[in-house]
């Protein structure tokens, strides 16, 4: 007996997006699928090396496309995991990723403003949720899918024509894994609807798209002869196979083949099936590791950010096999979680095939191949940026965070990281700085690295912290990233030895600029008297040499916790101890020599407090700060200017 169910509203939405925006090029529904069925064998392998009570047999895994031309429908099928009647419900029902919701409207926006879907943003929907299931209804009038999981007696028979609704059945004799037969519409050129009904057509597109699949692909006959040199597998018995069907996927991994029998395109697409990203990979990264224990290597660096590369759900690591046999999708042991951007494969040859992800934590190989991974990863950033300083600019404007958060975590190639890594300064309003460049530019005398931390680069370049720095003509990194506030804070300097430079905040301590001017005289009375006036915000009051045109600035203890960073802890739930900072003063300002003549002839008056108090609020202000009672601060403000009218 069958049941009707509803799609999830989500699913439903998608499915017509899908249907009518998503892809551009209809003959990638053939990519997605054999892209499934590979992964479904895939699993079923270490599935089974994990359960030797499974009791299915590995040695004939394939997938097999039949095209019928008469009866207009296109079938694939594997014999991989399969799914049950709960994965069918909630993979294919279901769409329960992050960020669902966010980008579906972006895509019903673009189409009720009548705009064209951009190729940027379809890639971003196609990368995002493994949709690849739904792109069948992009050729298909209905879609039916029979399935068994491995290790369970009954199978169920799925079928539905994506308008909303789907028929779900038992089918108590089912064969084990995946059968997707797929009633195509009438062939349309305008549309890019193909004949894939027409073994020919369907053997052009995979060889374009998964010819380096591992699994051998099988097409029924009309088709033309088999690819040359198909690579033979010890274990696949092609004697189980239906005689019928022709192998036409040459199977080659793209790793073991030489650089110069790989193509660029080929490249291409093998990142997008390892990543799911359609876009074309920023830069390929191909080693090979020898000596004590080797491995292969193929690495792809993305040329924009992944959609969840900020989300704490975030899957990362890259794909990891043993002699060419796939042992794990995501393998995180192999790659830090700052270069979590980073897809590919790495081939070991002497792991065991039976590991699992606490194993590879502990595991020397794995710790020693993960190392010369992220030493090449970093090497290949660094070098980008010399050889293709554009591609390197896309680079980091999409994942220079995440690789900063490397600062954070991993001391032993901090150096490394901060070498490959850029940052807006003073210098130039228009280029990125490296940390290099900086000290080559530094004037005699010049002992350390400064920079200034805020949420903008508008509203650190307004602070009044630099004014002094940039009348005196020294450069100031500019850091306005999250991470920016805390990294600072953790590492001590930029390069080693004698030629280290420290880190420097012109936000917190005093400092020397080089200038012996004498400070001012008779300003002892007001600095006490401020400094008691306003305790509860400030931990003293004194005369300013960072300033030139401001009254006044707030300045932390070396050390400190910088507000920007007290504020996001505090966001976070987190218990930060209250931190008062030190209230500079300018005393060449009109405001702070008035205010001091005033104190002097009136100490009494309240309206001089006010002005005290207006004074610290102004400099939370221009540093970005937010102020503890506005009202109050208005009010004030209101007061004082209508005395001096």
């Amino acid at each position: 007996m069958s049941e009707t169910i509803e799609f999830q509203a989500e699913a439903r939405q998608l499915l017509q997006l899908m249907i009518h925006s998503i892809y551009s090029d209809k003959d990638v529904f053939l990519r997605e699928l054999i892209s499934n069925g590979s992964d479904a064998l895939d699993k079923l392998r270490m599935e089974s090396y994990r359960d030797k009570d499974l009791g299915v047999d590995t040695s004939d895994l394939h997938i097999e496309l039949r095209t019928d031309a008469e009866n207009r429908t296109f079938t694939i099928s594997d014999n991989g995991i399969g799914m049950s009647r709960d994965d069918v419900v909630s993979l294919i029902g279901t769409i329960a990723k992050s960020g669902t919701a966010e980008t579906l409207a972006k895509l019903r926006e673009a189409q009720g403003s009548g705009e064209e879907v951009s190729e940027e943003t379809r890639a971003e929907l196609i990368g995002q949720f493994g949709i690849g299931f739904y792109s069948s209804f992009m050729v298909a009038d209905k879609v039916e899918m029979t399935t068994r999981r491995a290790g369970t007696e009954s199978g169920v028979h799925w079928e539905s024509t994506g308008e909303g609704t789907y028929e779900l059945a038992e089918v108590p004799d089912a064969p084990q894994g995946t059968s997707i037969t797929v009633h195509l519409k009438a062939e349309d050129a305008e549309d890019s609807l193909h004949d894939y009904a027409d073994p020919t057509v369907v053997k052009r597109i995979v060889k374009r798209y998964s010819d380096f699949i591992t699994w051998p692909i099988l097409l029924n006959p009309g088709a033309p002869e088999a690819v040359e040199g198909a690579e033979e597998d010890d274990s696949e018995d092609e004697e189980t196979q239906d005689s019928s069907l022709e192998p036409i996927n040459s199977r080659k991994a793209l790793w073991a083949r030489p650089r110069s029998e790989v193509s660029d395109e080929e490249y291409a697409e093998f990142y997008r099936h390892v990543s799911h990203d359609w876009q074309e990979p920023l830069e390929t990264m191909r080693f090979t590791g020898e000596g004590t224990f080797e491995y292969q290597a193929l690495l792809f660096l993305p040329a924009h950010a992944p959609m969840d590369l900020y989300m704490r759900d975030a899957k990362r690591g890259v794909q990891l096999y043993v002699k060419r046999v796939f042992v794990m999708e995501d393998c995180e042991a192999l790659v830090p979680e700052y270069l979590r951007f980073v897809k590919g494969v790495v081939d070991a040859q002497d792991l065991s095939l039976n590991v699992s992800r606490e194993i590879l934590q502990q595991d020397r190989q794995i710790q020693l191949i993960r190392k010369r991974l992220v030493k090449r990863v970093l090497q290949t950033i660094t070098s980008m940026r010399s050889e293709d300083a554009e591609k390197y600019t896309t680079f980091w404007s999409e994942c220079g965070r995440a690789v900063k958060e490397g600062l954070l975590t991993d001391q032993e190639n901090t150096q490394a990281i901060l070498e490959a890594s850029t940052f807006a300064s003073t210098h130039d309003p228009e280029k990125l700085t490296t940390l290099a460049e900086y000290v080559e530019r530094m004037p005699e005398g010049q002992e350390s690295i400064y920079y200034v931390t805020g949420e903008s680069r508008a509203s650190v370049e307004n602070s009044p912290h630099i004014e002094a720095f940039r009348a005196k003509g020294y450069e100031v990194l500019l850091l306005t990233d999250q991470v920016d506030e805390v990294w600072v804070g953790m590492v001590p300097a930029f390069g080693s030895g004698d030629d280290a430079k420290p880190f420097a905040s012109i936000s917190q301590g005093d400092v020397d600029l080089g200038d012996d001017a004498e400070k001012p005289e008779g300003y002892e009375d007001l600095l006490t008297w401020m400094t008691t006036t306003l305790a509860d915000d400030v931990s003293e009051v004194r005369l300013s040499t960072r300033l030139t045109t401001s009254p006044a600035c707030l300045v932390g203890e070396v050390g400190g916790i910088p507000p920007q960073l007290e504020q996001m802890m505090r966001s976070m739930g987190q218990e930060v101890p209250v931190q008062k900072r030190a209230l500079e003063l300018n005393p060449k300002h009109p405001l702070v020599e008035n205010l001091r003549s005033a104190h002097e002839a009136k100490p009494e008056d309240t309206g001089i407090a006010d002005t005290a108090s207006l004074l610290y609020d102004m400099a939370l202000l221009a540093e970005g700060g937010e102020l503890k009672e506005p009202s109050a601060f208005v009010g004030k403000l209101a007061q004082r200017l209508a005395a001096t009218l």
